[in-house]
């Protein structure tokens, strides 16, 4: 190996007080972030502005992506914007016999080098690519559909802050236990017992993090660092239609990881052939110890029931609800809810689905509104949110993939159409699929409305639900969380008892909840140091992003004994 370019000295000057800073924050849980989110932060001390960043992303396009790693036996690509254009990219294509060896042999070094260090390294990683956030944004704009401010925001500074959130756990867990001890047992009148014990974190083994379309930083980079932290070897497995933000990912870690004098391997990139559906192979090699998923419930289970060598960390879907029982802020309400409908075109596993309202209706500060009037001034408040094309490009993005779109079409004969889905041109790129929500009513007590209601319809796609009444949408709401999982709830009452009645079932049923959001937080945000991200309690997903139980099974301590 190289000698270290980048010191332990030099990396803690750079960035042990981001380190300290980050501890702190997961500590005290307030707002705290070390990447802007405006695009005009970026362009000084050696980071990339706009047209910098576009010209680095146009660079990659068409060309084969090198990264000089173990057992490259072809090429593949295959990714197509969900905007349009094909990127032409070709990755190496990994021997997975020859790589996974290869990534294993650099373990003992990244262990030994203690948890500071490999915390450190990280930081540098992230450090450098939120240098890059503007080339970064194109890449995952154009494997996601995200539109370009939520690609460069949500898959640049708010995936780096779960990266970096999930180091801060590793190097809390890690440390938790003193490194080494001297312990004396008295034995009365005879000389005490006495031991030098020494206590070393190891990591488990080589980590599988399984990336997905619509979110490959956001959703990926918390594996990834958690692992990467506690001494684990990742191998990146991206989902195929969203390759080019991890691949980049990887080469950024190796790099940062040659330069700091260790193995560049203990990262690595597995990219499939069309068809190969490398996962599974993967996913129960004896070799792979840790599996991160974000995906379909059906993969998610098969995961959780057959790797059963591996650590399997899932974030699968849900039936994301909110109870609307009454406001005193009626145009607040509705204007959160048409945004949190909107954003992404609802291909987020926060975005909510259903929408209960009791039949006889809600009182507001607006006067008592029927559940037809609820339904029709959401419908009005979504349309006149997304009635300007630009605006409505801006919010919903494109449709990841077909499936989506399908789903969409289908959704419109489940029940009564209360705002239909309207096409939406995008002058800069023609041939992207862009569609505003859809709101189908559906009647609670009628048992051909559940089928429809009481499954994940993944999309741009919500389902206002008649209840009877309130304690009616609670029971609702507790068997949807129980039986189908939900990664968050949102709630709108005027009531304290109400509200401590909603607040006990997600207590009970392990589900995040947001109540009363009128203004610029929406219930399918999180900010990471601060919100978790799933509960792990439910169905929807069995790990938060992030807590100290997401991390801690990543590594165990083994212990060396001595006689003093």
């Amino acid at each position: 190996m190289a000698a270290a370019q980048l010191t332990t000295d030099a990396l803690a000057e750079k960035h042990r007080s981001t380190l300290d800073q980050a501890l702190d924050t997961i500590r005290t849980r307030a707002y705290w972030s070390p990447h802007p989110e405006h695009p005009k932060a970026y362009g000084e001390n050696g980071s990339l502005d706009a047209a910098a960043g576009l010209a680095a992303y146009e660079a990659l396009l068409n060309g084969r992506f090198e990264l000089d790693q173990p057992g490259t036996d072809g090429w593949t690509g295959g990714e197509v914007s969900p905007y349009g254009p094909a990127l032409g990219v070709e990755y190496p294509h990994a021997d997975i016999d020859v790589l996974l060896p290869a990534m294993r042999a650099g373990m003992g070094a990244w262990r030994d080098a203690g948890a500071e260090t490999r915390a450190l390294v990280c930081l540098e990683i992230l450090a450098r690519i939120s240098a890059r956030t503007h080339e970064f944004a194109h890449a995952v704009m154009h494997t996601s559909g995200q539109a370009f401010m939520m690609a460069l925001q949500a898959g640049g500074p708010h995936a780096q802050d779960r990266g970096l959130e999930a180091v801060a756990y590793a190097y809390a867990e890690q440390t938790r236990t003193p490194g080494s001890a001297d312990w004396s047992k008295p034995q009365g009148k005879r000389d005490p017992l006495q031991l030098s014990k020494r206590f070393t974190p190891v990591a488990r083994g080589i980590a599988l993090m399984i990336g997905c379309n619509t979110f490959p930083t956001w959703n990926g980079y918390p594996g990834l660092f958690a692992s990467l932290a506690t001494g684990n070897p990742v191998l990146v497995k991206p989902h195929p239609r969203a390759v080019l933000p991890l691949a980049l990912t990887v080469r950024v870690a190796r790099e940062v990881l040659a330069e700091a004098g260790f193995d560049p391997n203990l990262v690595a990139l597995a990219v499939e052939r069309p068809g190969e559906g490398i996962a599974k192979t993967l996913a129960v090699r004896p070799e792979i110890r840790i599996i991160d998923y974000t995906g379909s419930t059906a993969f998610g289970d098969w995961l959780e029931s057959n790797a059963r060598q591996a650590q399997v960390y899932t974030e699968k879907a849900g039936v994301n609800t909110v109870v609307v029982d009454s406001t005193d802020d009626y145009k607040g309400m509705l204007s959160n809810l048409a945004f949190s409908l909107s954003l992404y075109s609802g291909q987020m596993c926060t975005t909510p689905q259903n929408l209960l309202i009791p039949r006889e209706g809600i009182t507001t500060d607006a006067g008592p509104r029927s559940y037809d009037e609820v339904v029709a001034d959401l419908a009005a408040a979504v349309g006149g949110l997304l009635g300007d094309d630009a605006r409505a490009n801006a919010l919903l993005g494109a449709l990841v993939n077909p499936d989506v779109k399908a789903r969409l079409e289908a959704a419109a004969g489940l029940g009564e159409v209360a705002l239909a889905s309207r096409e939406v041109a995008n002058p800069d790129f023609p041939d992207a699929v862009v569609r505003t929500p859809v709101i189908v009513k559906l009647d609670g007590s009628k048992p051909d409305a559940e089928a429809a209601y009481f499954s994940e319809c993944f999309g741009p796609v919500s389902f206002a639900v008649s209840v009877d009444s309130t304690a009616d949408a609670l029971e609702l709401l507790r068997r949807t969380v129980r039986e189908k999982g939900a990664m968050t709830v949102g709630a709108y009452t005027t009531s304290a008892d109400t509200e401590r009645a909603i607040e006990e079932v997600c207590l009970e049923e392990s589900a995040q909840l947001s109540l009363n959001l009128t203004g610029g937080v929406y219930v399918n945000q999180t900010a990471a140091f601060s919100d978790f991200h799933g509960s792990g309690g439910n169905p929807a997903a069995n790990a938060a992003l992030c807590d100290g139980a997401f991390v801690s099974n990543r590594f165990r301590v083994v212990e060396v004994r001595r006689q003093a």
